[in-house]
């Protein structure tokens, strides 16, 4: 009889616990259980057909989440590499959007610091939508800031994963609803030459986060007035 670990080894969690079911109701081992309850699985095929079947399974599936934790990371390796190699001087950016509620007004935030310093700071009310028009609308407004200063190259931040990976993806296989906002943003992004959007935590974009929400009471603020 084969042994019970190596039955164990390849059952599903259903079927073990079917045969410990079993096991009590028919007073038979639990080994002697589990036997039964992997032949009814074979379904006409033996017994070790279907443990080598399964070992085989969880081969592949063990070595297809070593691949992906390897490609990871490589990808996280690339990733990091690629920050090293940012140049302390170039054009660097950060954006974030608010909307109050949510839909509701919008407002955008922003900064841009150049290669000698300068720095270009972006507060500005953008009408009505969601929060991720509103993000959208603060990466192009980072972006086309840097293109009227002559950037040719530039790493822009925001804490927004939507955006940022709804901008990167290929064109046709984003956000439909997003589409013209994406569409801008590469149009900007030829035209600027190198630009990466690279995702950071909120905490990190607190200077872009107060300028989006002062647009939003800045607005209100004009409203009131009137």
């Amino acid at each position: 009889m084969i042994a019970f670990e190596e039955l164990l080894a390849v059952a599903y969690k259903k079927e073990r616990m079917q045969s410990r079911r079993l096991a009590r109701g028919a007073g038979i081992s639990e080994h002697a259980a589990l036997v039964r309850t992997l032949e009814k699985a074979a379904d006409g095929q033996s017994l070790r057909n279907l443990i080598d079947a399964r070992r085989a399974a969880q081969t592949r599936h063990a070595d297809a989440l070593r691949s992906r934790e390897s490609l990871r990371a490589e990808r996280a390796g690339q990733a990091k590499r690629r920050n090293a190699e940012v140049d302390a001087d170039g054009w660097r950016g950060w954006f974030d959007g608010s909307a109050l509620p949510n839909p509701g007004r919008l407002g955008i935030g922003g900064v841009l610091v150049g290669p000698r310093g300068e720095t270009i700071e972006i507060s500005v009310a953008a009408g009505t939508g969601d929060s991720s028009a509103a993000e959208y609308l603060a990466l192009i407004a980072v972006l086309e800031a840097a293109a009227r200063a002559g950037a040719t190259d530039a790493v822009i931040y925001g804490d927004s994963r939507v955006v940022i990976d709804d901008a990167s993806a290929p064109d046709g296989a984003g956000i439909r609803s997003l589409a013209h906002h994406a569409g801008r943003v590469r149009e900007l992004v030829a035209r600027i030459g190198d630009v990466r959007l690279q995702w950071i935590p909120r905490a990190r974009n607190v200077r872009a986060d107060a300028l989006s929400r002062g647009a939003l009471g800045s607005s209100r603020a004009a409203v009131e007035a009137a």
